[in-house]
């Protein structure tokens, strides 16, 4: 067999990407388990059996080969962070069928099995709010059984080689993340493998996965939000004295009204949410432990007569504008979305509106840099937040 390296130059691309892309403002790391199903096919080395067969005296004239079975991978791994995993399992290609004619008249028939355990790092790039591109490299300890038998002219010495040999295996492809808890993801690998027989091939699986992440907690770090600040109402003034004017022949006594009582000033109350207290990573879907703070918040307002409520998402400065203000603007309607459907908060008194990094609480000299590390994206975390602003009076 004749290994191509179109997946190799694939993979290598994906994770090239990978290091030039744009940061996006979450972190993540879990634990994962999965499996994989698909459809594997090999590339037989037709070269390889007849140079054997002529070996033996013998000239192939044909051979009709069954290079399709089902293929199947169990797994598991460690996401280190959003763009890198390392993965490790167990995968069995199927078996693979191939029958050689020879002249003299007779045949070999022929059946290989591979098994095996992997090793593969694993990276991906993020396309949207769910969706990521995913490439991975690793090495193959490949296991090949097989299994041959010959007719008329063709005589097998040994009907049962087996052969164990550890090869490059690349792949690329896209996942889907349902929820926190399950991703699903759609793979082309290429295995590199070698024969009982020291012939040299590759085998294809297409395939699809479910992924279980495990002990994946949400960032609980809750930034301190701006306690609650209620500005007292202007004191009325206090009444004018009386004067008192004097009219000739008799005096009377003239006394001017008190002014009316200023307008009650506005009380304006904000209260700021760090992203990853309510949401997990890269998602817009408000958390249990979010619901609950932005219940004990909604009770706070319990005897305030407010006017309007306004619900602003922010992010940090990491990734492109446009995916970040689609980011804000979700989180922001979210938040607004639970206060309203939850009965907290009166439908025609809130609105939401998404700032992108437009809004930071951080200053450039405070973090500085623009490639993503731990250290940058843990000092932007200030600038991931929803802000809940409450305008009415006592």
């Amino acid at each position: 067999m004749h290994p191509t390296p179109t997946l190799r130059l694939v993979a290598l691309a994906t994770l090239g990407a990978l290091g030039a892309s744009p940061s996006f403002a979450q972190n993540d790391s879990y634990y994962y388990g999965g499996l994989s199903i698909g459809q594997s096919r090999a590339k037989i080395d037709e070269e390889k059996i007849a140079a054997r067969l002529i070996g033996a005296g013998l000239t192939t004239t044909a051979v009709r080969r069954d290079a399709r079975d089902t293929g199947y991978k169990l797994f598991g791994g460690y996401q280190f962070n959003r763009y890198f995993a390392l993965e490790g399992g167990y995968f069995d290609l199927g078996r693979f069928n191939f029958t050689a004619d020879t002249a003299p008249a007779g045949s070999l028939e022929g059946q290989l099995r591979l098994r095996g355990l992997n090793l593969d790092l694993v990276g991906t790039l993020p396309l949207g709010e769910r969706l990521s591109a995913l490439g991975r490299v690793g090495a193959a300890s490949t296991k090949t059984s097989d299994t041959f038998s010959g007719t008329g002219a063709v005589h097998v010495l040994d009907a049962h080689p087996s052969q164990r040999a550890t090869s490059l295996k690349v792949g690329a492809g896209l996942q889907y993340a349902f929820s926190p808890y399950l991703i699903m993801r759609g793979e082309a690998e290429r295995y590199r493998v070698k024969d009982a027989t020291g012939g040299n091939g590759h085998v294809n699986l297409v395939s699809v996965s479910l992924v279980f992440p495990f002990g994946r907690a949400p960032t609980t770090a809750v930034r301190s939000a701006t306690a609650p600040v209620y500005v007292a109402p202007v004191p009325a003034p206090a009444p004018a004295a009386q004067r008192v004017v004097v009219l000739e022949p008799a005096p009377v006594v003239a006394t001017a009204p008190p002014p009316a009582p200023a307008a009650e000033a506005p009380v304006r109350r904000r209260v700021s949410f760090a992203a990853e207290s309510l949401f997990t990573f890269d998602q817009s879907i408000v958390l249990p432990q979010g619901k609950a703070a932005l219940d004990t918040f909604a009770r706070e307002l319990d005897g305030t007569r407010y006017d309007l409520v306004n619900v602003e998402g922010h992010t940090d400065r990491l990734g492109s504008t446009a995916y970040n203000q689609k980011l804000s603007e979700q989180r922001a309607e979210s938040v607004k979305a639970y206060l309203v459907s939850s009965g907290k908060v009166d439908a025609a008194k809130i609105s939401s509106v998404g700032k992108s990094e437009s809004d930071p609480v951080t200053k450039p000299e405070d973090c500085k840099g623009n490639r993503p590390s731990a250290q940058l994206i843990a000092c932007l975390q200030p600038d991931r937040r929803v802000e809940v602003e409450v305008v009415g009076t006592r």
